[in-house]
């Protein structure tokens, strides 16, 4: 329990340092990148080892088939949000933060298909992570410019890229955890 609520926590705090201590932030200079990369690493180890090894009897649902493909469409409008953010598609021009969006996406598709308490604590910890972090980026930049339409070659490869990546992350959590796509 503890070492998924402190890499929730790390990653996190690693995450928003630039947005609640800005001055720490840029006194860091470059050597911040690295500080908010191994904390942001770490974070990762103590999610995994956390989640891995919290035995938990509060379960409140589980998976079902139509849970799991809900969650299975929610993930891959994640991945291609994160896609589009990487790659400057439409979804840009509609979006403001389609990667943090798609990091929202991906929580609630997990809390959708696991409803046990390490879950909420991971799961339930990055999404409101994330909401945090659109509300301080927008505070702080409160004007946003629309990025300029992307040709539909982008937009294409971000969808395919996305479709990739969903076949792949749901084959390694399958050797990793259950099986994503049902069955």
């Amino acid at each position: 329990m503890v070492w998924l609520i402190l890499g929730v926590l790390l990653w996190s705090g690693t995450h928003l340092w630039k947005r609640l201590a800005p001055e720490s932030r840029a006194r860091a200079g470059n050597g911040g990148r690295g500080i908010v990369a191994l904390g942001s690493l770490l974070g990762v180890v103590l999610m995994v080892i956390g989640y891995r090894s919290w035995t938990s009897d509060a379960v409140w649902w589980g998976r079902t088939p139509a849970t799991t493909g809900i969650n299975n469409l929610l993930m891959l409008v994640a991945f291609y949000l994160a896609a589009s953010s990487g790659m400057k598609t439409r979804a840009m021009r509609a979006l403001r933060h389609p990667l943090l969006i798609g990091v929202m996406v991906w929580a609630v598709a997990h809390l959708l298909v696991n409803g046990d308490l390490p879950s909420f604590v991971l799961f339930g910890g990055l999404l409101v992570w994330a909401i945090l972090e659109v509300v301080l980026i927008n505070r702080a930049e409160p004007l946003w410019v629309r990025p300029a339409p992307a040709p539909l070659g982008k937009e294409i490869g971000a969808a395919v890229g996305a479709v990739v990546v969903l076949l792949v992350v749901g084959y390694i959590h399958g050797l990793v955890g259950p099986w994503p796509f049902g069955g």
